[in-house]
């Protein structure tokens, strides 16, 4: 099978296009992986190659050792993914010290993986881990109301997972184990894959500050999905802060534990604390 015919690929391609026009990925921002089955590499075997040269990661993921991944390149562009596929993504292999990787098929252009390959392959490994190989999509993109909201809101899990879960009902449900922040780093280097999979351990979505978010999944929708909600409960609260100074009325501890309760899903107590007061002024300091 071709490679562009795989389903996996499309299913790839299809993320970044959609993610594209929502907006959130200008330039050459936001990248995706996906960590390939047993299957997905067999069906395009014949269309790999193992003649490139093995490059270093910038850190040691063993826990992927002799793994697949198809990523984004670095400087390329998410509206190109689906115009010039061969050049704007890869499909790589991680050797078996879990230390290099070789481009074995795609960036024709000589280009190579996001620069932010350590992070993607960092996390990988966690949630590879912590969900028995069941996750295997890393998303980052920059969602414009989770930007905005690092500038306002206390760089806090609890603050920010409960201000997002009282925006939409559905939050509490689609992510209960709430969301991580990561303080403003470099990124594209070893540290921020550090702190972020330390987060990946707890979490399935960590937002980096003033830079965008980083989700994990098991499928291209279910990772997608978890961004989209988040970003659209980012924007409604955005637009309660723009129309007012507090909120009249929200969702409550209890309401949270009513709601957990019919749904089947387990709300850690950490976020589920009293607010001493909802006015916007006082949460924001």
């Amino acid at each position: 099978m071709k490679v562009l015919e795989a389903g996996f690929v499309k299913g790839f391609m299809a993320l970044c296009a959609e993610g594209y026009r929502q907006g959130w990925h200008e330039r050459n921002g936001g990248n995706l992986s996906y960590r390939m089955t047993a299957e997905d590499v067999a069906a395009v075997r014949e269309n790999l190659s193992e003649e490139g040269e093995w490059k270093e990661i910038g850190t040691s993921v063993p826990g992927l050792a002799d793994e697949y991944f198809t990523v984004t390149g670095s400087g390329k562009y998410f509206i190109n993914v689906d115009r010039v596929p061969e050049e704007s993504f890869c499909i790589l292999k991680v050797d078996s010290t879990g230390t290099k990787y070789q481009i074995q098929w795609g960036l024709t252009d000589g280009g190579r993986p996001t620069s932010e390959l350590p992070t993607h392959l960092m996390n990988h490994e966690v949630k590879k881990r912590v969900t028995g190989g069941l996750h295997r999509v890393i998303y980052h993109a920059h969602c414009n109301n989770i930007i905005a909201l690092t500038f306002v809101l206390p760089l806090k899990d609890e603050i920010f997972t409960r201000e997002l879960w009282e925006s939409m009902t559905e939050c509490p449900v689609v992510f209960p184990e709430g969301v991580g922040v990561v303080p403003w780093m470099v990124p594209g280097g070893r540290e921020i894959g550090v702190e972020t999979s330390r987060l990946m351990e707890e979490y399935n979505a960590a937002i980096w500050s003033h830079h965008g978010i980083f989700c994990s999944g098991e499928t291209f929708d279910s990772t997608f999905g978890l961004m989209h909600t988040i970003e659209k409960a980012a924007q409604v609260l955005v637009m309660v802060m723009s129309v007012s100074d507090r909120k009249r009325q929200t969702i409550k501890p209890d309401d949270f534990r009513r709601l957990a309760k019919e749904f089947g899903v387990t709300l850690p107590e950490k976020f589920l604390y009293e607010k001493e007061s909802d006015l916007f002024s006082d949460l924001c300091r």
